[in-house]
């Protein structure tokens, strides 16, 4: 595969309160394939979100460089969405409108209602059109959010914890809905978690992140076939070995 992102010795500090600073990213380097589903796993505070936000170029590395396509990451990029674990939506907007409002800021009009129909359709919000933010549950909310950045055909989609705050039966399907729809595009998915069975079940590489200052202890290939079933044994033997190396971190 092609390579879609080259991360070089990136380090990030943030400053604190007084002359205080502290090193949350160190010396990170990973090189991510094009059309790849890569997930960070770590523990929370350990930089995974930190790393995403540059990789989005919301924030900048204190040290090192992003390469995307051979480019430097110098700020954001239509060509890259973000998902929080939190939906996002503008509460004075409907579900339609949500979904469609980066394509018409970006004048992206062709064919739009059709496109947006196209993607109610996908994430089974039949009928909820012309609702508001504040008439959905978490989860509707999160799958308006996902048809939100589906639309705009990314080339990367980064996800930080996104299914976090929903419930077992919410997460399955949204986990299920969002691996069809990447296996069908074809874009390149980043995806940020704490729960090594999400990780595995939805990657197919896993990086796992040490604590602060946040580093890389190691990579682990997830060559399972969709869809995956956390019983099987190749699944608990991944599983295992992430267990393993993160305890050996901690010594």
């Amino acid at each position: 595969m092609m390579e879609k992102i080259r991360i070089n010795d990136v380090s990030k500090q943030f400053n604190l309160s007084g002359k205080n600073r502290v090193t949350t990213l160190k010396g990170i380097n990973l090189s991510i394939s094009e059309g790849s589903f890569v997930v960070i796993l770590g523990r929370s505070g350990c930089g995974k979100s930190t790393l995403l936000n540059i990789l989005a170029g919301i924030i900048s590395a204190s040290e090192g460089e992003v390469f995307i396509d051979g480019q430097k990451v110098m700020g954001t990029h239509p060509s890259r969405s973000i998902l929080f674990q939190e939906p996002s939506l503008l509460p004075w907007l409907t579900v339609e409108e949500n979904i469609s409002f980066g394509c018409r800021i970006r004048d992206d009009l062709n064919n739009l209602d059709e496109r947006v129909q196209q993607y109610i359709n996908m994430i089974n919000l039949n009928g909820f059109e012309r609702h508001l933010p504040s008439e959905l549950s978490v989860g509707m909310s999160q799958r308006v959010c996902l048809a939100r950045a589906f639309i705009g055909n990314p080339d990367i989609l980064l996800m930080d914890e996104p299914f976090g705050a929903l419930d077992t039966f919410t997460r399955g399907i949204l986990q299920e809905e969002l691996v069809s729809i990447w296996k069908r595009q074809g874009f390149t998915v980043i995806f940020v978690t704490h729960d090594i069975e999400e990780a595995i079940l939805l990657g197919t590489r896993v990086v796992l992140m040490g604590d602060v200052p946040g580093r890389i202890i190691d990579v682990f290939d997830v060559d399972l076939p969709y869809p995956k079933d956390t019983l099987d044994d190749s699944f608990l033997q991944i599983k295992k070995a992430i267990m393993e190396k993160f305890r050996e971190s901690m010594k």
